[in-house]
This record gives C-alpha cells, structure tokens and sequence, in this order.
C-alpha cells in the first residue's frame, strides 16, 4: 500500500541540466530540431522550456570544457517538505550540497541540493512559480513535457536501494535475461510508471532523457523530423512492454541519448506487483516489432561517457 512509504515527499520530476563543450551546437539541437523553447540565457547557460508544462525549464544547459550531467531537479509538495527530507537525510548520514534556501534559478522557489549514491547532484524544490503553458495542438510534434530520466549506475541494487530508503521511489517492474541478471529497474514517485529509471552500466553515467508528445502521430511526425534533421537515430520506433510506452532514441551533438515517448502507463499503486521482463525476447523490447532489434551496440550507445563531473567520496 502507499502508506508504507511515509517519505515519499517527491511529486514529480522537474528538469535536467548538462554541462556541454559545443553549447552552441547543442542549443541550436534542443532549441531547433527537438522542439523545446529557450526561454532564458546568460552567459553561457541556457533555459528550455516544453511548451505544454508548467515547469519553468525542462533542460539547462550550460557550457563548459566537459560533458557531464549537472543535476537531476525533483518537485516537491511544500517548502516544509523540503525541509522535512533535508531533515531525513542530513539525519541519514546523506551529504548536502546547500541547506534549503532561496533557488535562485527561472520561477525562484525554495529548495535545496545533495549527492546521490553514486555521486550525482540532485535538486529538490518547491514553490516555483508555474510557467504559462499551453495545450499543444493536433499534429504538432513537440514535446508536451519530460517524461523520465534514466541514470546508469555500476551497482543497480545499491542505487536502487538508496533511491528507495531515501527519496521514497518504489519499483514498478524489471528487466532481466538469462546470461545478464538484472539490468534495469523502473522506478517512480506517482501513479506513472516511471519518472526514474535505473540501469546497469560500467560507470556512473547519464543513460537518456525523455520527452512526453502529445499522442501517437505527433510522436511519430516528431521521430521523422529528427531523422530527417541528420541527427543519428538510436532504436526505434518501437513500443515497449515494461511502462508500455513509445520510444525513439536519437544522439544529441554530444552524445547524450535522448527519446521521444508517449502514452506511458499510469497504475494503480495498491494493487500493482512489479513484474520481471526478461528483454533478450524481443516481444519485451518492443512490442510492435519495428524497432531495430536490441543488441550490444545499440546497448552500448547508452552508457554514454564517463561522467567525471560527479562527487567521489575520499576514503575512510
């Protein structure tokens, strides 16, 4: 039942900032070819809005000499929720970056920062003021909003064990196969299937981003027009069992995975039992069969680069 969870303070997922080389190429992606809407810049970093979602931004990027992954921003219900999970994991032994305060970022808000267990900064906050969103029209092919964010990570069960005893996330559904083990584990914070996935990689990394379309054709004029644009399709179109949603994988100019979704599962919490999948069948990966199958190198697109950006503990 929910209730077995009273630290859930997390409501949904808020944005996702990289750190990138060519920031103007990468710009010139988000901004142009995939559909979101810068709507403030500063000396080098850049705010993209999605224009059916009331977050203020859904992407920043900044520029900088190395790629990496900034940070991974959560909403929150309340400023005393913020300051009740700093509470929890200040208590849990859980490294703060900042202690809850003024985020001084587009639409404000109270919030605060820490690491993860592999070493990523994360960001909650709450009272944002909302963006002035829209409904996005029939057949227009951009995203409506970020969907979920998918992180690698070299020890699945501890970081899945970490996101769960810490932030309140429960695990929807896995995949495994025979000669792998377990490999990826869905994770969320609402009825939606996942806002968090977790996935077994060699280092700690950023696996992709992804961004809600409006429907089915939307999603796929949207996939077209990517391809179109030169930029390298990963896998896809497809649909996949766990979640049941809709995917297109492309490569942004550095590299990083980002995909097209729609029509992600919404379930019923007190009754959902997680299931295992196993994805060497192919039926899991994607049920319609249009995708490019699944195999190492298409795999392998998504362990992305070591990202050098996140904390290291010194040792004890």
């Amino acid at each position: 039942m929910t209730n077995d969870l009273p630290n859930r303070l997390l409501t949904h997922l808020r944005h996702v900032d990289l750190a990138v080389p060519d920031y103007d190429k990468q710009l010139d992606f988000y901004a142009g070819v995939w559909g979101l809407t810068k709507v403030a810049e500063d000396s080098g970093v850049s705010f993209l809005a999605a224009e059916g979602s009331p977050e203020q931004y859904v992407v920043r990027l900044r520029k900088a000499e190395e790629k990496r992954l900034d940070l991974v921003s959560y909403g929150a219900a309340s400023a005393a929720d913020v300051d009740t999970l700093a509470g929890q994991l200040l208590a849990d032994g859980v490294r703060l970056i900042s202690q809850p305060g003024k985020v001084d970022t587009p639409g404000g808000g109270y919030g605060f920062r820490f690491f993860d267990v592999d070493g990523r900064t994360i960001e909650v906050s709450a009272e944002v003021e909302a963006r002035r969103h829209r409904r996005i029209e029939e057949k227009e092919a951009i995203p409506v909003r970020l969907s979920h964010v998918v992180l690698n990570s070299p020890d699945l069960d501890a970081t899945r064990a970490w996101y769960e005893r810490h932030l309140g996330f429960r695990l929807s559904d896995t995949l495994s196969s025979p000669h792998m083990g377990e490999v990826m584990h869905f994770m969320r914070i609402s009825n939606q299937h996942h806002s968090m996935a977790l996935s077994k990689g060699p280092h700690t990394s950023l696996h992709h981003v992804s961004f809600e379309m409006r429907g089915l054709d939307e999603y796929m004029r949207g996939s077209g027009r990517v391809m179109r644009s030169g930029a390298r399709k990963v896998w896809g179109p497809g649909r996949h069992m766990a979640g049941d949603n809709t995917f297109t994988y492309f490569l942004d100019p550095h590299g990083n995975t980002v995909e097209y979704t729609t029509e992600l599962e919404e379930l019923d919490e007190d009754t959902w039992h997680p299931h295992v999948y196993d994805f060497s069948r192919p039926e899991v990966t994607d049920q319609w069969g249009t995708a490019n199958p699944m195999n190492e190198l298409v795999a392998k697109e998504s362990f992305n680069d070591v990202d050098r950006g996140v904390f290291v503990a010194p040792p004890v």
